[in-house]
């Protein structure tokens, strides 16, 4: 069963290193590019540049470079021409060893807003004009889990660290998604789904749970009954993702078979919600993790999205 990435949304899982990919569409104000990995037990540094063609020596729009050295710090840079510019360094290290992160990089007029682990960190200003800028690199001590190049020409003030929105269409299948994504939302989180829930549509949930988290919940709720025509719920001390529904003051009978967990303390995720006609397919981190069957066969009434419990969210598009 193939992965459907919804619009706006471009995903590469589990990529290898070193990574040297084109941006999809190229580098445009409004795009974030999210990535998430684990730092090396015994990282020393590891680089993201933001790179103006695939080829060695291409100028370098953006240098991004963790350095574990005695003197941690970060340090940011660009090269043109062959020639490094002036470094600029934050005496600060926000990557722990053997820890996973998220790393957000915000491309905005002025500068890229860096993000690491939902906490602004670094605003670095261009040198060098986005549109030069055709390639990701990412290399060094680390393990990649994800790369996420999402969005691009959102209205002002969207990005990390903001909730505010406007509406907007995208299509998907025929079919549209309400935008633009929301970022770095609270929790507990509850978003009504305009237009109910129709068939291809995506959810994408992408957060992290609390270091000593015990279970949160994703609802697909009719707002108007209290209805759950889906539940998930992870429970982090059982080891297990738990599916239900609750419909007419009664729950039903339990899921809980998966063929792996995503899910644990400290960890980041990345979940795709798809509605089809007959069930709910539901995606981590690009891998297939369950499917659900509709027990509520009117699914277009869902029209809540609800998530609480033991996380963090970074990204939620509906």
């Amino acid at each position: 069963m193939a992965y459907v990435p919804a619009p706006g949304y471009q995903p590469t899982y589990n990529p290898t290193l070193p990574y040297n990919k084109p941006i999809p569409g190229g580098l445009r104000v409004g795009m974030s590019v999210y990535i998430q990995g684990v730092a090396g037990e015994h990282m020393k540094r590891f680089s993201v540049n933001f790179v103006a063609g695939p080829h060695a020596g291409a100028d370098i729009a953006l240098h991004f470079n963790p350095r574990f050295d005695g003197w941690d710090k970060v340090v940011f840079n660009s090269q043109q021409g062959g020639k490094w510019g002036s470094e600029e360094k934050k005496r600060s290290m926000p990557f722990r060893k053997g820890a996973a992160f998220e790393l957000v990089f915000m491309v905005l007029a002025e500068h890229y807003k860096v993000v690491v682990n939902g906490n602004p960190f670094y605003q670095f200003g261009h040198r060098l004009p986005l549109q030069m800028v055709t390639h990701l690199q990412v290399d060094g001590d680390l393990e990649l889990q994800s790369i996420n190049f999402i969005g691009g020409n959102p209205p002002p003030g969207q990005g990390p660290g903001y909730t505010h929105q406007q509406p907007s269409q995208l299509p998907i299948s025929g079919k549209t998604m309400e935008g633009p994504p929301i970022f770095n939302p609270p929790v507990p989180f509850r978003k009504n789904l305009q237009g109910g829930l129709t068939a291809r549509r995506t959810i994408i949930i992408k957060g992290s749970i609390s270091p000593m988290g015990k279970s949160f919940v994703i609802n697909f709720m009719v707002g108007s009954s209290g209805d759950l025509a889906l539940h998930i719920n992870p429970r982090l001390t059982e080891g297990l993702v738990v599916r239900n529904s609750y419909l007419n003051g009664s729950w039903g009978s339990e899921d809980k078979k998966i063929s792996f967990n995503p899910f644990g303390p400290g960890q980041f995720f990345d979940l795709s919600i798809r509605c089809g006609l007959d069930r709910f397919k539901v995606y981590a981190n690009g891998q297939h993790l369950f499917d659900f069957s509709h027990r509520l066969l009117a699914f277009q009434n869902v029209d809540v999205l609800e998530i609480k419990g033991d996380i963090t969210l970074s990204y939620v598009q509906v």
